[in-house]
Order: structure tokens, then sequence, then C-alpha cells
């Protein structure tokens, strides 16, 4: 208890000190726009002009330095306080903020927390918009070179200040797509989720930037300066042929990442994505430093966050075995050692090199680390070209070898996953799938069940499981928690399933029947020999607290030598400056100084934990008991529901579950099509509404959503 008091005193401290830096950088951005900061800011350049890092440093300061400090304090806060937040009296309640409050929009479910940031951001751009532009037309400066009249002039700036806009967008786009040193897990979000964030940034960014160019340009050619303009580089200021083509790169990339571009052409939207490179650098000499120091932050996590990406996925690991289910799906089962550990619904990244040298493909971890200590398995679905060419792939190792094994090589990224297990907050989980949708599921049943076992850890949570199919071959899906489902011990009645069957007649089969009679699928088991190592062990919390901090001094220390020794002589000269290209490049390689030596440190850490690796021999699998066993016999099967021919009613599913279950807090998952999730939001919150308005006396249930689903 003395521990945990302790704990939670310093996890107070540290939460205080996070939101205070993270307050003073919101409030930074506020004020940057008003009179007064620019006052204070042109006099606090001229302090630090003589400085050993001149203005660059109060740049840095300001803008980058409060990010990676609080990235560095989130990942120590996770490191040490990984146990605190996995108890369930530690967890923090969101659910009023989780709520669906727009079930059905273009967006998809929108939710309170997210309606209300997106407010806010709205508002700030909108601020920023207006103090800026009423700035300029009160001083109302005419433009020499181009002779601009009053309504040209207006027009301009209106153009010109857009290009803030986007700016301050693009300080936002990288921090959503971290997916190891991500700050999103310090508000317990799925990575899924923060890449729809990435994608709402990003086309509120282009579409800003857009009209910035488009406005910039007309004006010019209304003033016959188009082809000067935009070819000129400047010596000073900003250079408007960089913005050209930092703007035609932003919509090569902004149109190849439309899902239907996306999804049929998977690696022309992976080559182009990768122009961002191109795009960041156009920017650094379109803005200047001054300007890139405010997003500098996030392109040095998201560096970092890359490298140490390249550094895991280049130790191959093999597939141990391959399960064709019957429902044209294959499952993979991949080595990890006994202490790489990870939560429920996590997610990995793999890349088979027989299929594709480039394509990564995220799927959802079926299998448990409580369960399982030397494996790890994920189930993925034919539904396009790659996961048919793998199921293929598998098939036609299966036929041809027969006994013969065969070794498949695969690259892992991952797990990636919430710091805590959410769910444990609820009494009750009601878990919501469609088809291929199980697969978070499966790990979360097992979870549940184990720590149900456990006499220390029992959370006694009461399951309900909807699976929503087209055939009864799909529920082959289920293989992993069948046994559970069938199990007559006191510890699993308490899951319940309802499967929904839309495009079959019932056979008159019994629920004990079908799911026995379900096909296990046909195992290959393959060669590992040719393959030395596990699955890399992800770097842990405190070990990116060290890396973020280590790169941060390197940066300091390499910018602060470039630029004394390049950049003295013009502080010591006033007459006499440089072109601002020079300070540029000085950044480019201060920060490729800094990504060098970042890699040079992973990749030494990556050798001593091999050393790990090597002394774990890996063993292949052995089949469980699968759930043909005529030893599962209980009649609490008949508890579980298979309908044929229909879709749930979730109106009808949600009062049966509220009265059923009395006034408790229940979780509502879903992992399934959009349409699914919309209509299970939609009941939800009518449900939360209603519950809102209820006397607090009566017994009434209180449902929290949350959608698992992501499609890239």
């Amino acid at each position: 208890m003395a521990t945990i008091a302790t704990f939670s005193s310093v996890a107070a401290t540290l939460r205080l000190l996070m939101v205070l830096i993270l307050g003073g950088w919101v409030c930074v951005w506020v004020l940057q726009p008003t009179e007064l900061w620019k006052k204070w800011w042109h006099g606090a350049e001229d302090k630090v002009s003589s400085t050993v890092f001149g203005y660059y440093g109060l740049h840095f300061t300001i803008f980058s330095l409060p990010i990676i400090v609080l990235a560095i304090l989130g990942f120590a806060y996770l490191h040490f306080f990984n146990r605190l937040l996995r108890n369930r009296q530690h967890m923090i309640s969101v659910s009023k903020f989780s709520a669906p409050i727009i079930p059905r929009s273009p967006l998809g479910v929108i939710s309170t927390a997210e309606l209300l940031t997106a407010a806010l951001f709205i508002t700030f751009l909108a601020w920023t918009f207006y103090s800026r532009l009423s700035g300029d037309l009160e001083k109302m400066i005419p433009i020499k070179s181009l002779r601009l009249n009053k309504l040209q002039f207006r027009v301009m700036k209106v153009g010109t200040r857009l290009g803030s806009l986007a700016e301050a967008c693009l300080v936002l786009l990288l921090l959503p797509v971290l997916r190891r040193l991500s700050l999103f897990q310090l508000l317990g979000l799925q990575f899924e989720t923060s890449v729809r964030y990435h994608i709402w940034v990003g086309n509120t960014m282009m579409l800003i930037a857009t009209f910035h160019g488009l406005i910039t340009l007309i004006v010019w050619s209304l003033k016959h300066k188009l082809k000067y303009e935009l070819v000129h580089w400047q010596k000073t200021g900003r250079v408007n042929i960089a913005g050209a083509i930092t703007l035609v790169i932003g919509l090569i990339i902004w149109i190849t990442s439309i899902p239907q571009v996306r999804r049929r052409k998977f690696e022309f939207f992976y080559y182009t994505h990768h122009l961002y490179i191109l795009f960041l650098i156009f920017f650094l000499f379109h803005a200047g430093d001054r300007h890139f120091y405010t997003l500098f932050a996030s392109v040095l996590l998201f560096a970092l966050d890359k490298i140490l990406r390249i550094v895991q996925s280049t130790q191959v690991t093999s597939i141990i075995s391959a399960r064709l289910l019957p429902c044209k799906a294959v499952e993979l089962t991949f080595p990890k050692l006994p202490n790489l550990s990870y939560t429920p619904s996590s997610i990995i990244f793999i890349k088979i090199s027989t299929l594709s040298r480039l394509q990564w493909h995220p799927f959802s971890i079926c299998s448990c680390s409580t369960v399982d200590n030397n494996k790890i398995s994920v189930i993925i679905k034919s539904q396009g070209q790659w996961t048919n060419d793998l199921y293929n792939l598998i098939e036609a190792q299966l036929e041809s070898d027969g006994g013969k094994k065969t070794c498949l090589p695969v690259a892992v990224e991952g797990p990636y996953g919430p710091p805590s297990i959410f769910y444990q907050r609820y009494d009750s989980l009601l878990l919501i799938a469609g088809g291929i949708g199980i697969t978070p599921f499966l790990s979360i049943l097992q979870e549940v069940s184990a720590r149900n076992s456990n006499n220390k850890k029992k959370l006694r949570t009461k399951v309900q499981l909807i699976h929503v199919v087209k055939k009864c071959q799909d529920l082959s899906m289920l293989s992993p928690v069948i046994p559970l489902l069938l199990n007559k011990s006191d510890e699993q009645n308490y899951i319940k399933l309802q499967a929904y069957v839309t495009q079959e007649e019932n056979t008159g089969s019994t629920v004990r029947e079908l799911l026995q009679d379900l096909s296990p699928g046909q195992t290959i088991f393959l060669d590992i020999k040719s393959s030395n190592y596990t699955m890399a062990t992800p770097e842990s919390f405190l070990l990116l607290a060290v890396i973020t901090g280590i790169s941060l001094v390197i940066f300091l220390i390499s910018s602060g030598c470039l630029y004394h020794g390049f950049l003295g002589q013009e502080k010591r000269n006033t007459k006499k400056k440089n072109p601002s290209w020079v300070s540029d490049l000085l950044l480019i390689s201060s920060l490729l100084i800094t990504i060098v030596c970042a890699t040079m440190l992973a990749i030494f850490l990556t050798r001593r934990r091999k050393k790990e690796i090597d002394s774990v021999p890996l063993e292949q699998t052995k089949e469980k008991t699968g759930p043909h066993s005529k030893e599962a016999q209980d009649s609490s099967i008949e508890e579980h529901e298979i309908n044929f021919k229909q879709r749930p009613n979730f109106e009808d599913v949600f009062s049966k579950f509220q009265t059923q279950t009395g006034r408790i807090h229940v979780g509502v998952l879903v992992c399934g099509p959009e349409s699914m999730q919309e209509s299970v939001a939609a009941v939800c919150r009518r449900y939360s509404s209603c519950n809102f308005r209820t006397n607090a006396k009566t017994k009434r249930s209180s449902f929290s959503f949350h959608s698992l689903s992501f499609a890239l």
C-alpha cells in the first residue's frame, strides 16, 4: 500500500508537470499573434543575439523544447507507473468524453472529446487568422516590388496568413503517426485512432495551403510578376520557388492518399508518401529556420520513431506455423520472447518480402501474452490483393510440399497498443464484431479469462460477444476462444455468444453441435532453422526516454558548434549577413548528425538484445485441444445463440443487456464496418442520454462507446 501511495504521489506530480508544460506551450501559440507578444519577442531576440545559440536558440526553446521534454517525461511516467496504470482502482474514467455525440457523419462517429478538440482547434485557427490579418491591414505597408493597390494588398495578405494557418497544422501533422514514440499513449488512445487525426489534420492543412498558393499566384499574375516571383531565389526572407515546390509535393501526397488510390494502389501511395522528406526540406527553405523550429519537435520525434522501427524490422523472424481457416483466412504464428508483453487490442505491422519488399500491413493480435508466453498470432482475412496472395502462398505450400517444411521470413514492427488494459474500468463488456473485426476481441477474451482464473487478479467481468458473419464457416475465426465458450468451469460462464449468420438458413443443429463441428482448418508447420531470431523486443518506455534525451543533447551540441562556427562572423559584423539558406543547411546538418548518432545508439542496443534472443531457442507450438473435444459437455452452452438470416437489433440488445445486468458500467467495444459502428454509436448515445436524465436512484446501466476498427 505504501508503494502504491508513493507511486500515486509521484504520478500526480509528473502529470501536473506535463499539464503545465503543455498548457504553457498552448498559451504561446495563442498569444503569438498579439502585439504584446510581438513586442516581447523582438526584445528577447535582441537580447539573445549575442549568445552562443542566438535567435535560433530562442525559437527552439519556446516552440520545440516543451514538446520534446513532454515526450521524455511521458515515457518516464509510463515506465515507472505501468503497474499503477494496470490497477483497476487507478483507472481514470473517460466515458463522458468518449461517448459518441455525432454517431453519423462524413467523418464517421464523432465523440464528445473529438468534437471539443476540433472546436478548440478551429477557434484557434480563426483567432490566429483574425489577429494577424487585422494587424496587417492596420499597417497597410505596400509591397513596393509588386505595386499593389488596396484590394490587391488585402487579398495578398489573406493568402499570406492562410500560409500561417497551414504551418500551424503542419506542427501537429506528424505527431499522430508516431508508433513507438507516440504521445497519444498518455491519453490511452489506440494507434489507429491517432491515424484518423493525422488524416483530418492533413486534409485541413492541404486545403488551407492550396488556397494560400492559389491566392498568391493569382496576385502575381495580375501584376505580371508570376515568372519572376516564382523562379527567383531570394537571398534572404521567404523563398517563393521553394514554397511552390512544397505545395506541388504536398498535392501529390494528398491526391495519392485518397482511399480509392490508397487501397487499390498501395505501393504507389507508399512511394509518394515518402516525398514528405522533400516536402519538409523545401518548406524549410521557403519559410526559414525561424518558422521551421515551430515544428522541429515533431520532426525530431518522427525521425527517431522511424529509426527505431527500421532497426527493429531489420531483425527478420520466421513464421512458426500457418493455419488455413475455412472462411478463407489464415492464422499466422510468430515466435516471441517470454518477456515481450502487450495489451489486448494491440496491433503489429508485418512485411513478407516474398509477397512485397515494401508493403507493411497492420493486423490486430488475436493471441494473449498472459496465456501465450512464446508465440504471438494474427488472423488475416483474404480481402485484397496482398492478403489473397498470402493465402494462396500458404495454400500452395500446403498442397505441393506435403509434409516438407519451408521457411517464410517475416519482418515485424510492434506490438503497438494502449499502455493499460482500459476495459478493466468496466463491470461488463459488450463486444460487437463484424466479420474479421472479431480479432481484437479474441485477445481480450483470453486476457479476461486468464485474469478471472487467477485468484490474485480476478476481474469477474461479464462479457457478451456479438459476432455478425455472412456464412457459418466464418465462425471458424472464433477458433482461438471456442474452448472458452465450451468450457463448463465457473470461470468461463461469464461469456455469452450471440452469433448472426446473415446469408444462410438454419441447419437444425444445436449451438454445441455447430461450434464443435466447425473445421479447425489445415495447419502447416514451417521451417525455422533458416531464421535464428524471434520477434525483436521493442524498447522499454524508460529506454525511449533515454534515447530521446540523448538525441536532444546531441542536437544542441551539434547545432551550437555549427552555428557558432559558421555564423559567428555574422554576429561580429552586423553589416554582413549570410544568405538565409546557410542557416537552413546548418539546421539540416545538425538534424542529420543527431539522426546518425541516434541510429548508432539504436543499433548498439539492438545488438545487446540479440544476445538475449540468441539464448532462447525457437520452438514450434503444438496444437491445443480444439473445440471438437467430446469432453466439452456443458448445459450452459445453450446460453449461447446463433441466429440465421437476420441481423442484430442493437436497440433490443442494449435493452436486454441493461435488464440482465442492472446498474453497472458497461464498456461497448465495436470492431466492424463503418455502418455497424454508426448504428451501435447511435443506440449507445440514446441510452447514455436517457441515463443522464434518469434519477440516480433508478437502476440503469451506463454505456461507454469505443471503436477499435482500423483500415489502412
